[in-house]
C-alpha cells in the first residue's frame, strides 16, 4: 500500500470521539474568539474609564484588528506546508497569554499593545483553524455536517458576548472579560493537543518561505486598515492619502514578488478561476453586510428610537443566535441540492430583507419585527459562512485549503472595515449635514456654538447625559423633549440610508453568486489527502 493511500485510510477511519473532541477543541477557541470581540467591547467604556487616555479608546479593538488580518493570511499558507496543528496550538497559546495579559493592564499604551498580541492568536487561529476541518474530514458532505460545530460556537460567542460583557464588568470590573479567557483556553489546548491529528502534505522539493510575499501583505493589508480606520475622521489628509499610496505601491510590489516566488505565499493561479474570484467577492460582500448589521443595528435601537441598552441588546441578539440554526438547517440540505450554491442566493436574499426592513422601521415598529428582521438576517449569515469556506476548498483543491480558507477570512474582515467605515461615514457626515436645517425648522433660531453640539451623535446614544444637557439649556422639560425627537428623527433617517446602502450590497451578492458555474462536491481522490504523522 502506498504512503498516501496509507494517509487516506487513517484518515479515513479516525474515531468519532476523537473526531468531536478534536472539533470541540477547536470551536472552543473559535467561540472564545467571538466572545472576546463582543464581551470586549461592552467594556470598553469601563476600560477608558480606569486607565484613562480616551484618545487611544478605537486602537483598542484597532490593534487587534490591524494584526488579525495580516496574520491570516500568512499562516493559512505556512499551514499548508507545513500542517495546521503546530499554529493551532500556538493560536491558543498566544491568544490565552495576551488575554491575561491585557487584564493585568495597568495603562492604555501597554492594553493596546497586548491586544495587537492578541490579535496575533486570533489571526493563526483563523488562518489555520477553519483550514484544519477539511483535513480531519476530506469527504465534503461530512465536512458541511461537522462544522455546524464551528458555526455553534461562534453563534453561542457571539450572542452571549454582549450581555456577559455587562455583566462581568459590572459586578467583577473589566479585567474580568480577559481573564474568562483563561479556562476556556486551557481545555481547547488539551482538547487541541490530544485529539487533533497533525496532517502534513508532502512536497517533492524543499518548502521556503515566502518572507517577502509575508512583509509585503502585511504592509498592503496594514495600511488599507489603517486608511479605513481614520477615514472618518481625518477625511483625505496628506497622512491618509499616504496611506492610500502606500497600499497601492504594497499591492504592485506584492504582485509582482509572488509571480516570481518559487513557494508564493498567496499563490496567482488561484485567482485564474472565476468562480473562486466570485467567493472572494461575495465573503467581502458578507463582511460589510455583517459588521454593519452588528454595529448599527443597536445605535439605530439606541440612539435612533431611545431604547435602553439592555432592551436593544434583546432585540440584537438573534442576528447572532440564529447563525447557528442557519447552519444547522444549511447543513441537512446543502449537499442534496443538484445546485448548493442556491442555499449562498437564499442567505443573501435574507439578508437583503433584514437590510431592507431595518432601512424601514420606525420607532413605533413592533418589536416583533424588529426581532423578526434580526432573525431573518441570523439565518441568512448561517446559509453564508460555512458554504462559502466549504465552496472555497472544494473550489481550490486539497493542496490550497489553507490559503483559500484565509483569503476567505481575510476579505471577510476587509469587507467588515469597509463596511463600519462606509457606512459610519454615511451616517455621522449626513447627521451633521442635516441636524441645522431640521433644528430650524422645528424648533427655530439656535446659536452656531449650540448647533454645533447638537451635531455630535453622542449625545443620543448617552440618555442621561443628553436629557440632563437639553433640560439645562432650555430649562423647559417639553422643549428639551422636542428637541430631543428633532434629533433623533434625523438620525434614524440617515441610519436608514445606511441600512438602504447594505440592501443594495446584499443584493449585488445575490447577484455575484450566480457567477459561481460549476460547484459540485466531489469526491475525494486517494492521492489528495494528506498523510497523517
Amino acid at each position: 500500500m502506498s504512503d498516501a493511500a496509507a494517509g487516506f485510510r487513517t484518515a479515513r477511519v479516525l474515531p468519532f470521539r476523537e473526531s468531536l473532541l478534536a472539533m470541540i477543541g477547536i470551536s472552543l477557541v473559535n467561540m472564545l474568539v467571538a466572545l472576546d470581540q463582543t464581551v470586549v467591547s461592552t467594556a470598553l467604556p469601563s476600560i477608558v474609564s480606569d486607565l484613562k487616555g480616551f484618545e487611544f479608546y478605537a486602537w483598542i479593538v484597532t490593534s487587534y484588528l490591524l494584526v488579525s488580518v495580516v496574520t491570516v493570511p500568512v499562516f493559512g499558507r505556512l499551514g499548508d506546508f507545513f500542517g495546521r496543528k503546530p499554529f493551532v496550538i500556538a493560536a491558543i497559546m498566544t491568544f490565552t497569554v495576551a488575554s491575561v495579559l491585557c487584564g493585568f493592564a495597568q495603562s492604555m499604551r501597554f492594553l493596546i499593545a497586548m491586544r495587537a498580541f492578541q490579535g496575533a492568536g486570533a489571526g493563526m487561529m483563523v488562518g489555520t483553524a477553519f483550514a484544519a476541518i477539511p483535513d480531519l474530514f476530506p469527504d465534503p458532505h461530512s465536512r458541511v455536517r461537522w462544522q455546524v460545530v464551528m458555526a455553534g460556537a461562534y453563534g453561542i460567542g457571539t450572542a452571549a458576548g454582549p450581555s456577559l460583557g455587562g455583566l462581568l464588568s459590572q459586578h467583577y470590573g473589566w479585567r474580568s472579560t480577559f481573564f474568562i479567557n483563561l479556562p476556556v483556553g486551557i481545555i481547547s489546548l488539551a482538547c487541541v493537543i490530544v485529539y487533533l491529528p497533525l496532517f502534513r502534505h508532502h512536497h517533492q522539493e524543499k518548502v521556503q518561505i515566502d518572507w517577502g510575499g509575508a512583509a509585503l501583505i502585511s504592509v498592503a493589508l496594514g495600511s488599507l486598515q489603517l486608511f479605513v480606520e481614520l477615514l472618518p475622521k481625518k477625511g483625505w489628509s496628506v497622512s491618509n492619502l499616504s496611506l492610500v499610496v502606500l497600499f497601492l505601491a504594497s499591492s504592485a510590489s506584492l504582485l509582482w514578488w509572488e509571480k516570481r516566488a518559487s513557494h508564493p505565499i498567496i499563490p496567482l493561479d488561484l485567482f485564474h478561476d472565476s468562480s473562486l474570484n466570485v467567493v472572494f467577492l461575495v465573503s467581502l460582500l458578507i463582511g460589510f453586510l455583517m459588521f454593519s448589521l452588528i454595529f448599527f443595528a443597536p445605535l439605530l435601537l439606541q440612539g435612533g428610537f431611545g431604547l435602553t441598552p439592555q432592551r436593544a441588546g434583546l432585540l440584537v441578539t438573534p442576528l447572532a443566535g440564529c447563525i447557528a440554526f442557519g447552519s444547522i438547517f444549511n447543513s441537512r440540505i446543502v449537499t442534496r441540492l443538484s445546485n448548493p450554491t442556491r442555499m449562498l442566493t437564499a442567505g443573501y436574499s435574507l439578508v437583503a430583507v433584514s437590510c431592507l426592513a431595518l432601512s424601514l422601521i420606525g420607532p413605533s415598529t413592533s418589536h416583533w419585527i424588529l426581532g423578526l428582521s434580526m432573525l431573518t438576517g441570523g439565518i441568512g449569515m448561517g446559509f453564508i459562512f460555512n458554504n462559502l469556506n466549504v465552496f472555497g476548498q472544494e473550489l481550490a483543491g486539497q493542496g490550497r485549503f489553507g490559503i483559500t480558507t484565509a483569503v476567505i477570512q481575510s476579505t471577510r474582515m476587509v469587507g467588515g472595515m469597509l463596511g463600519t467605515a462606509v457606512i459610519g461615514t454615511i451616517v455621522t457626515r449626513t447627521y451633521i449635514a442635516r441636524v441645522p436645517a431640521a433644528l430650524t425648522s422645528w424648533v427655530g433660531t439656535l446659536p452656531r456654538s449650540l448647533i454645533k453640539r447638537l451635531q455630535d451623535p453622542e449625545l443620543l446614544v448617552d440618555r442621561r447625559g443628553a436629557e440632563v444637557f437639553l433640560q439645562h439649556l432650555n430649562g423647559s422639560a417639553g422643549h428639551a423633549n422636542l428637541l430631543l425627537g428633532v434629533l433623533r428623527h434625523v438620525f434614524v433617517t440617515c441610519i436608514h440610508l445606511g441600512f438602504a446602502l447594505t440592501a443594495l450590497a446584499a443584493v449585488a451578492a445575490v447577484w455575484q453568486v450566480t457567477r459561481i458555474s460549476h460547484m459540485r462536491f466531489h469526491p475525494v481522490s486517494v492521492d489528495a489527502v494528506p498523510v497523517l504523522d
